[in-house]
């Protein structure tokens, strides 16, 4: 592949495909190089697992109201739930938590998030383990939730980045699948898949992008590929990123969150639809926490969230622990009968993808206010995007086409401001 253009993107996810469509408006000439065999990113709806759409990374329309992709979906229509799932569930391992117990807990687990939020308004840039204080009865539900939400461990969050998420009870989800939606929104793109982008060479006067299939020219590139895959130096620089820069990427890893689908030959729940339930032992409280949407689409089946070390600890032993590990959670709390009645599963490898190396970004303790070097263009030519640049709605979907529309108006005032 030997060619110029304008601007190249590289990365095909919710960032990658915003930028494209910026650029396709303003008219100019543009290329998106994605590594899959397919785009969408983090954004994926599987359609055939459970025989309902599933979200394989994004599922929530997170500050709804305020979310882009909520009048995107209206436009395109996909359904959307404006409300929460039925109420939640409480597990405890032998059995489910009384009434007395469940708002225990939840009051448990608002202490620490008040304080882990206190604490990073305040300036406070330490690990979330520090200010939680003393866990409480139900501290594995709260360590839980943290993982959920930072895909890293109390430890390894920093209050003041978890402080600067703008958080709202607008969570909804898209019934018909969120990387479909991203899909439907970007349209029709010119996206080159199975097209690694191996280096950026910035070394002469235009831009030369280096792939495994040959190399293009540019005058400006926006990079929307995960703080992991620069990290990693999967895609490489030429000179090299500054050292603060990279200092940057570095500190915002991508931790562990992962889904476990299961379809059952009939229902074995005897919930209503869309009922959450969350899992922990307190007989055995440093085992890995669970989150699971039972029935979704009112199919036979269930989502099973896990996240954090623990949960990590249990995927190095491959797919089939984490199965495992889900079936017993759900044979817990609705019968060990369900085993022998799955017909189908499936389950994310967000981790393992090379070129994406995890699930969402949480800045290290200590290094939170490294997110805002990350916004500024290199070479004024260089402007990235991402998931991790979605300034107060970082780790969504929404805050990565944000990025992208961002990066790619920054883009285009550069070529203006050449020509």
């Amino acid at each position: 592949m030997t060619a110029e253009t304008d601007v190249v993107v590289i990365g095909a996810g919710a960032s990658g495909l915003a930028a494209g469509t910026r650029l396709r408006q303003a008219g100019i000439s543009f290329r998106i190089l994605e590594a899959a065999s397919t785009p969408g990113g983090r954004a994926a709806t599987d359609t055939t697992t459970l025989g309902v759409p599933f979200d394989l990374g994004c599922h929530w329309l997170h500050d709804a109201r305020a979310n882009p992709f909520t009048a995107l979906a209206a436009r395109l229509g996909f359904r959307v739930a404006a409300t929460n799932p039925s109420p939640r569930r409480l597990h405890l391992g032998a059995r489910f938590a009384t009434p007395a117990e469940k708002a225990q807990a939840e009051a448990e687990v608002d202490q620490v998030f008040a304080a882990v939020i206190a604490a990073g308004r305040a300036g406070r840039d330490v690990a979330a383990a520090e200010v939680a204080g003393p866990s409480g009865r139900f501290g594995p539900l709260a360590r839980h939730w943290l993982e959920l939400m930072s895909a890293a461990g109390p430890d390894a969050i920093s209050c003041a980045d978890f402080a600067f998420y703008h958080d709202t009870d607008d969570n909804w989800p898209v019934l018909d699948g969120y990387g479909a939606l991203v899909l439907a929104a970007a349209g029709t793109l010119p996206v080159t898949l199975d097209c690694p982008v191996t280096r950026i060479d910035r070394s002469g006067a235009r831009l030369k992008i280096e792939t495994a299939h040959g190399s293009l020219t540019c005058h400006k590139v926006i990079v929307t590929v995960s703080t992991a895959v620069i990290a990693s130096g999967r895609l490489a620089f030429a000179p090299a990123l500054p050292p603060d820069m990279a200092e940057a990427f570095a500190a915002l890893p991508l931790g562990f969150a992962e889904k476990v689908a299961l379809a059952f030959e009939e229902d074995v729940f005897g919930v209503p639809e869309r009922t959450a339930l969350d899992a922990i032992d307190l007989d055995h409280p440093a085992r890995a926490g669970a989150s699971a949407l039972l029935k979704p689409g009112g199919a036979p089946a269930a989502l099973v969230h896990v996240a954090g070390p623990e949960a990590q600890a249990i995927a190095a032993d491959g797919e089939g622990a984490l199965v495992a590990f889900a079936l017993d959670v759900l044979g817990a709390a609705f019968g060990s009968g369900l085993k022998t009645k799955v017909k189908r599963s499936r389950v994310t490898r967000w981790a393992d993808m090379p070129y994406i190396g995890g699930a969402y970004s949480c800045a290290l303790p200590g290094r939170a206010g490294l997110r805002a070097r990350l916004h500024e263009p290199l070479d004024g030519r260089i402007f990235f995007a991402g998931e991790a640049l979605g300034r107060e709605a970082f780790s969504t979907c929404h805050g990565a086409h944000l990025s992208g529309l961002a990066a790619a108006d920054a883009a285009l005032a550069a070529l203006k401001s050449a020509r």
